[in-house]
């Protein structure tokens, strides 16, 4: 597929770059390395998101340069929709009559492109931006380089996720070879947190509980809690992984009231579970490791749902590796 969307983008001039609405690491370094390389070849191009870049991703270069619109009312050669598992999760309603062109990293993906690039061992989309400057003759700029850089970093875990690989090392050797520079952008992902995300941390790990077997952690948010601490939606992230670093926890939820009756919850493993299928019960998906999901009820009966379907997971992974 690669091959594909290298002479889409040879034959065509005018692009259309999206990712998933609540950006991330993956999808906004990604989109902003594609938006470079695309820049490069001299293409008419436009990264255009529902929801503003997080705080944590704007000192990456063309940061400034997204858009952030609630619908699209132009008319492109073509959009590439970046790390979403279907075409209602960018969150931008006209993108169904775009010419679509779907790049993704999750096995869970829905193959809702007229072209789909959709490759499963790639740790980061970001990788996958990288493979693709190098196929069309791009030369890896700082500009490049210091974005999938971020994909990497953000989509890795800081390399210590199960999805890093040899090649992922290589990758970051020469990304930083090309100018990325990897204090920088580990101090603007994890350094760089607002004051009411700490406040919020503390209410949220407050909560925390875990199974009889200590297997399983979860915490939970309230509407009430991240009022009280003037906190976003864009400091939730990465509040999963403190359940997670648990010593024998080997399954992490993180439930988010986000309505009344409505929780979007994360869902973390460190391998003896994929998560992703138990996203996908419940209407979501990602990857083995990290998935997430949208599921109405009250918070008792979601996460009795939820944590039951993981338990239930993780007894058949521990019987099959006996």
């Amino acid at each position: 597929m690669l091959s594909q969307v290298v002479e889409l983008i040879e034959s065509k001039h005018r692009f259309l770059i999206t990712g998933h609405a609540r950006p991330d690491g993956d999808s906004t370094g990604s989109s902003l390395a594609l938006y470079w390389g695309l820049r490069a070849l001299h293409k008419d191009v436009v990264v255009v998101m529902r929801d503003p870049i997080p705080p944590a991703y704007q000192e990456l270069p063309g940061a400034g340069e997204v858009q952030v619109r609630p619908a699209i009312d132009e008319q492109y050669d073509a959009a590439f929709v970046i790390e979403c598992s279907d075409l209602d999760r960018p969150g931008l309603p006209g993108l169904e009559k775009q010419f679509i062109v779907n790049i993704d990293h999750h096995t869970t993906t829905a193959l809702f492109g007229h072209i789909n690039w959709i490759d499963a061992t790639a740790a980061a989309v970001g990788e996958m931006m990288y493979n693709l400057c190098k196929a069309l003759g791009v030369n890896i700029n700082q500009p490049i380089a210091e974005c999938v850089y971020a994909a990497l970093l953000s989509d890795t875990g800081s390399f210590h996720y199960a999805n890093t690989t040899e090649r992922t090392f290589k990758i970051a050797s020469e990304l930083v070879r090309r100018g990325a520079r990897p204090a920088h952008v580990a101090r603007a992902l994890y350094e760089s947190h607002s004051f009411g995300k700490i406040k919020l941390l503390g209410s949220v790990l407050s909560t925390l509980q875990r199974d009889e077997s200590g297997r399983v952690a979860w915490v939970t948010m309230t509407r009430e809690m991240m009022e009280a601490a003037e906190a976003t939606e864009d400091d939730l992230e990465g509040i999963v992984n403190h359940p997670l670093s648990i010593r024998d926890v080997e399954a992490a939820v993180f439930f988010k009231e986000i309505h009344p009756g409505q929780f979007r919850i994360s869902l973390r493993s460190k391998g003896n579970v994929d998560v992703s299928k138990i996203a996908e019960r419940f209407g979501g998906g990602g990857h083995k490791y990290a998935s997430g999901c949208t599921v109405v009820g009250t918070q008792d009966s979601v996460a009795d749902r939820v944590l039951s379907s993981l338990q239930s997971a993780l007894g058949t992974a521990s019987r099959a590796a006996d």
